[in-house]
């Protein structure tokens, strides 16, 4: 049996090349560019491009992706730490090839698309020429796909689709979206629906507004709410079988909430930071901030949280590295998302509060960060419906007291162990008898 804790050597100057690389050069487009995902943008072009050579120069483009779609098979253990770096950035992930919800669209059509649909859509997305959408979620139905009402019907040699999806995420900047919808509703709950590629210039395809989300200070929101007015799509842009879209999510779905959780522990490590370097500099009384006994409490609980957090989510992302099966790992994917929003509201609170009015302000990135708690609660499936989740995984296992009492019963242990010892405490006795 082996154990540690220690990154390989090589691995580790990658990872200190990255950190040098967002410090010096990411950070500094984040002022810049609007929005990385947007690539008919010329400034964002003319600034992430390069950076994206720099990348892949470095072999560490797509780290998610597998040498077979031109990423170098590092595995989620290897992202984990990669993200850490990443995360508290806007363009970082773009600039390295591993961006939500590209990523997990990429996995997708990987597993379930036709060789057609490859061509024209897998390589130049994980390339980066193009963005994709995944419209999934439904205005009556949010965290339940079996709520949903979006429709899909064959006619002919053709999908019609018809229906409402909200909160499709960066679906302006998009060349295709992959949408969820009802192909058999009589089937049992969870083979009713299936996936489907639909390009992004299909007619009937309506963005009736794209949705803001507050704390971010975008000219225009990313979040859209669509109407598919009779959407014709060929027969082939079916994702898998007919009836398979709940297998098919959760090829996106388990990958994208550990994802999350790793640039998570970058955002909360930067706030860390954040709050050592005010502790320092702000003086209060005849010293600072950090001679004070509540604020050396905040530091601590932060820092305790951070590392209890970081240590879930790395020890996940090892076993799915090591079973390469979502599915046995779920209560652990759904222990890491239920932790993610509490330890990034916990940390992210304190550090507002020792930076004062400046950290209420948009002068300083922590309101945004503080917002983004209420996004990782919601996305990929809101908190309570995976504290649910890994109570189930834990109960499947529990086996019920065989009597009337619990088995840690101290009267019953004493009993057992009276009996199991019997023999040697009769032998005591009569030594002692005999004495």
């Amino acid at each position: 049996m082996t154990w540690g804790f220690e990154t390989d050597p090589e691995y580790q100057k990658d990872l200190e090349w990255a950190n040098e690389l967002v410090r010096n050069e990411i950070e500094p487009v984040d002022q810049i560019v609007e929005h990385a995902w947007d690539v008919n943008d010329p400034i964002r072009n003319a600034l992430i491009r390069p950076l994206q050579e720099k990348v892949r120069e470095r072999e560490l483009w797509a780290c998610h992706l597998g040498p077979e779609l031109g990423g170098p098979g590092y595995g989620q253990l290897k992202l984990a730490l990669l993200n850490e770096v990443l995360g508290h950035t806007h363009s970082g992930p773009v600039v390295f090839g591993n961006q939500a919800p590209d990523s997990g669209n990429a996995e997708i059509l990987a597993h379930y698309g036709t060789d057609e649909l490859k061509e024209r859509y897998l390589k130049p997305l994980i390339e980066n020429e193009i963005a994709s959408c995944y419209s999934m979620t439904e205005p009556q139905g949010g965290s339940d796909p079996t709520a949903f009402v979006t429709r899909a019907v064959e006619d002919g040699d053709s999908w019609v689709i018809s229906g409402q999806k909200w909160f499709s995420s960066h679906a302006r900047f998009s060349a295709f979206f992959i949408v969820m919808a009802v192909t058999d509703p009589d089937a049992e709950r969870h083979r009713r629906a299936s996936m489907f590629v639909v390009p992004a210039d299909t007619p009937g395809i309506e963005i009736v507004r794209n949705v803001a989300v507050y704390g971010h200070e975008e000219a225009e929101g990313t979040h859209a709410y669509i109407k598919y007015n009779d959407v014709r799509i060929p027969k082939d842009h079916i994702l898998g079988n007919r009836g398979e879209g709940f297998a098919v999510a959760q090829t996106r779905l388990g990958g994208g909430r550990i994802h999350h959780a790793m640039r998570t522990v970058g955002l909360v490590r930067e706030s860390i930071d954040m709050m050592l370097e005010r502790a320092v500099s702000r003086t209060s009384g005849s010293g600072t901030l950090a001679d004070r006994q509540l604020v050396k409490t905040m530091i601590a609980d932060s820092w305790i949280e951070y590392q209890q957090f970081r240590l879930l989510v790395l020890q996940t992302a090892w076993k799915i590295d090591k079973y390469q099966d979502y599915r046995r790992v779920i209560a652990d994917i759904s222990a890491v998302k239920a932790a993610m929003p509490k330890v990034l509201a916990g940390v992210t609170g304190r550090a507002i509060q020792l930076h004062g009015s400046l950290g209420i302000s948009t002068e300083l990135p922590l309101g945004t960060w503080s917002a983004e708690v209420h996004h990782m609660a919601l996305a990929d499936g809101a908190t309570e419906l995976h504290q649910l989740q890994v109570a189930k995984q834990l109960l499947k296992d529990a086996t019920p007291a065989p009597g009337l009492f619990p088995t840690r019963h101290k009267i019953a242990l004493k009993e057992a162990a009276e009996a199991k010892f019997a023999d040697r405490l009769a032998s005591v006795d009569d030594m002692v008898g005999a004495e």
